[in-house]
């Protein structure tokens, strides 16, 4: 009686787990489709470039990191340099590259020493050098060449040399788009409400598309398998996740491959912690606490326009650490703020944000993996109503393909950047399969970054670039 009664609790538990993930995700998917229908709408009348033009625009810093980014870090700062916006300036830090980055920064853009003196508002590793050019046509150009620190370290040296009144920190990496500054910027001009902090944009893949001159021209569905799957997973993330929580204000991950931030606010906040893999997260996080415990009125913006463009891994050894590294970070952000956890005090961030992250983000793969090894177990028993169990096993995945093809249906009614037939058929086609073929694979690479985690694991992991040139044309 005992052991029937056990059964039927932990069969209820999984069940209960399962419809209340499944909820959240497309109520969070409805959200983020009728937000998205409002902001193209908005788009159609708003007139971006008149703030090219206004004195009262925000003076901005663009914050790129480098390390070990000789094979496209030319063509990548072409790019930032072509970005439509007057009071901008691009700050480059080799974070102790051990390649040939700075070398050739040196020589495509004529690159020289200049005198510098930094107050170190927050603490990095030592500035060796501080370069210009000697063209003037790239004066917005700055690299700051220092002791490799890490990711976090880099950003903070930036923003140490930086007194502008925002910056936008962005993967060197990747291509981002013409307008896009113009874009992020609007949320902080426009809003009367509230204080925007920080807002970030949508990421695409760039695999294979069509590149030439740090300049996006055609946009190509990816060769790679894995590169196809993580499209759906990006359009998932960015369209029907994060345009949802940004309505809610409950955004607490802005990705680090581009997010623009007060500049003020993030220093006060203590800039980015060189202690966690999670730093984009973290920050965003401690921002949000900051404005809370002050009192403040505050509001974490997103632009679901495609901004950046980034290269994506294409084998499972340099995804598998990616992903490794994404679950270490999330543990990570969420111990350091644990204080959070349904506390009133932090609003929506506290009450909502924090526990689906625990709840959601965190535990889904644990909680799934015990589903797996419990249904097993209840198969070796002769407890499996197969009946039941295969109806079940088909709604999951039928809903999951469901999931995909509305963060698909989501792209084509807002910016439709695929527009070959054969790359919608594509697109469509790795949304079956990937339930399947992809999704263990994720669950498994997040279970080695809990064990990884626990056995005290705190480096990047190693992340190898291909660069652009196989995409261009």
């Amino acid at each position: 009686m005992f052991f029937e009664y056990v059964i039927s609790l932990l069969n209820h538990l999984f069940v209960t787990y399962a419809v209340g993930i499944t909820g959240i995700y497309f109520i969070l998917a409805v959200i983020s489709l009728f937000e998205i229908l409002s902001y193209r709408d908005t788009k159609k009348y708003t007139n971006y470039k008149e703030l090219l033009s206004s004195p009262f625009a925000p003076t901005i810093s663009l914050i790129a990191p480098a390390y070990n980014e000789g094979l496209s870090i030319v063509e990548n700062i072409r790019s930032l340099l072509s970005i439509q916006y007057n009071a901008y300036e691009v700050i480059i830090v080799n974070d102790g590259s051990s390649d040939d980055s700075i070398e050739k920064m040196k020589a495509s853009f004529s690159l020289e020493k200049v005198p510098f003196f930094v107050e170190e508002k927050i603490k990095t590793q030592k500035i060796k050098a501080i370069y210009k050019s000697t063209n003037k046509a790239l004066h917005r150009l700055l690299v700051i060449d220092k002791e490799n620190g890490g990711k976090a370290d880099a950003l903070n040296a930036g923003l140490n040399v930086s007194n502008k009144e925002l910056v936008t920190c962005i993967d060197v990496d990747c291509i981002i788009e013409p307008e896009a500054l113009l874009k992020l910027v609007k949320p902080f001009v426009s809003d009367d409400k509230s204080e925007v902090i920080a807002c970030g944009g949508v990421i695409r893949v760039a695999n294979d598309c069509v590149i030439q001159g740090g300049r996006l021209l055609g946009v190509r569905f990816p060769k790679s398998s894995l590169a196809r799957f993580q499209v759906l997973e990006y359009l998932r993330a960015f369209l029907l996740g994060r345009m949802a929580w940004a309505k809610l204000n409950g955004l607490i991950l802005i990705s680090g491959a581009l997010g623009m931030f007060d500049r003020k606010i993030a220093v006060a906040a203590g800039g980015y912690n060189t202690n966690t893999v999670g730093e984009d997260m973290e920050l965003i996080v401690r921002m949000r606490a900051y404005m809370a415990e002050r009192n403040k009125s505050y509001k974490v913006a997103y632009i679901p326009d495609p901004l950046c463009w980034t290269e994506v891994p294409e084998t499972h050894q340099v995804l598998g650490n990616q992903r490794n590294r994404w679950t270490r970070g999330t543990i990570e952000v969420l111990k350091l703020h644990k204080g959070l956890f349904f506390n009133r005090k932090y609003g929506v961030m506290g009450l909502l944000s924090y526990p689906f992250w625990f709840f959601f983000e965190w535990l889904a793969p644990i909680i799934e993996t015990l589903g797996l090894v419990y249904f097993f177990i209840l198969i070796a028993l002769g407890h499996v109503f197969w009946f039941k169990a295969i109806a079940l096993i088909l709604v999951a995945y039928t809903l999951s393909v469901l999931l995909s093809m509305s963060a698909l249906l989501a792209e084509e009614l807002s910016f439709a950047k695929y527009v070959k037939k054969s790359d919608i058929n594509s697109m469509f086609l790795a949304a079956i399969l990937e339930p399947i073929l992809y999704h263990p694979k994720v669950v498994y690479w997040a279970l080695k970054g809990n064990y990884d985690l626990l056995m005290g694991k705190k480096s990047w992991g190693k992340m190898v670039r291909t660069g652009f040139k196989k995409a261009q044309a």
